[in-house]
């Protein structure tokens, strides 16, 4: 009778424990879920990239016509894309709190949903001013074609133009939270970051302690720049360099959070690269992939990216 005893309380035990902890991941997801009303939609399936140097006339050498128009969203539709990660603003002689050209955004965004297609407006805050960054963010909600605004907001959380990494930390924390704040909590937000291994094993230097945790609560889903032709050794597998990346951002965060996964530079990928990268994002549950960028896409490469081949 002793024995049983001694059993049972053992057994009462480890089912006390398993609750706990099922109960502990139950609420972690549960936390993150609640952060936003925000679906992480536009940010699922296969993506493509276009930046301002690919649409905007005025950014051309020699007066060249733009690689990319309104009516190529007639071709990244036909390819079996699902979302256009356009980018809205870079540095140049405009001001700085201007989108780079709004009448081709609209034009590019108006195409897109007759297309069925998402749109994603991405931003690189510099972190120098943050009223102007702030700015961005309110110039991008309000931004409309046809009466749509677009389907989420890529923030762009690379740019180490401010020296003093603990500041470009708290800038970067509060700028997170002011775009969610600006956006409201039904628009998708996702943080578009260097890799967590790139950051702690290759160059722990550029952005030491990068506040993944900190910034999770303003975001709905992560997208890290896993860009394995950027790297060699073991780490050039993209399935390698990308289960390394998400695992330790998933690690960082301290929980599970989706993940859409940017593959390499599009003309240094190989079709057996696309595979792998393909194999990557399903081995570490990722809702979505890409390659950067569209341009460079070559057409080779999008029956693989679709995953016919």
């Amino acid at each position: 009778m002793r024995r049983l005893g001694v059993v049972a309380v053992l057994t009462a035990l480890i089912a006390a424990a398993t609750f706990v902890a099922a109960t502990a991941v139950s609420g972690t997801r549960a936390a993150v879920a609640a952060s936003s009303s925000a679906s992480t939609a536009p940010f699922e399936g296969l993506g493509t990239w276009v930046d301002v140097f690919d649409y905007a006339p005025r950014l051309q050498a020699n007066g060249a016509l733009p690689p990319f128009t309104a009516a190529a969203v007639d071709d990244v539709a036909a390819l079996g894309v699902r979302t256009l990660y356009v980018q809205v603003a870079n540095p140049d002689a405009d001001p700085p709190t201007k989108l780079t050209d709004a009448k081709e955004l609209q034009a590019i965004l108006d195409r897109a949903h007759k297309r069925g297609l998402q749109v994603v407006a991405w931003y690189l805050p510099s972190h120098v001013d943050p009223a102007r960054d702030d700015e961005m963010i309110r110039r991008i909600v309000a931004l409309r074609a046809g009466g749509d605004r677009v389907d989420g907001i890529g923030l762009d959380l690379e740019s180490s133009e401010v020296a003093d990494i603990a500041l470009r930390t708290r800038r970067a924390i509060t700028f997170a939270k002011a775009a969610r704040r600006t956006a409201g909590a039904s628009m998708p937000i996702a943080a578009i970051v260097y890799p967590a291994v790139q950051l702690e094993q290759l160059n722990a230097t550029l952005w030491p302690q990068f506040p993944y945790k900190q910034i999770n609560p303003y975001v709905d889903a992560w997208m890290p720049m896993a860009y394995y032709t950027y790297r060699d050794g073991a780490l050039r597998s993209p399935v390698t360099y990308i289960d390394q990346s998400v695992q330790l951002l998933r690690k960082r965060v301290g929980s599970y959070v989706p993940v859409h996964v940017i593959g390499g530079i599009a003309d240094q990928t190989t079709t057996n690269d696309i595979v792998d990268l393909r194999t990557a994002a399903k081995d570490t549950d990722a809702i979505g992939w890409s390659l950067y960028d569209y341009v460079t896409t070559g057409s080779a490469a999008w029956p693989y990216l679709r995953g016919k081949t």
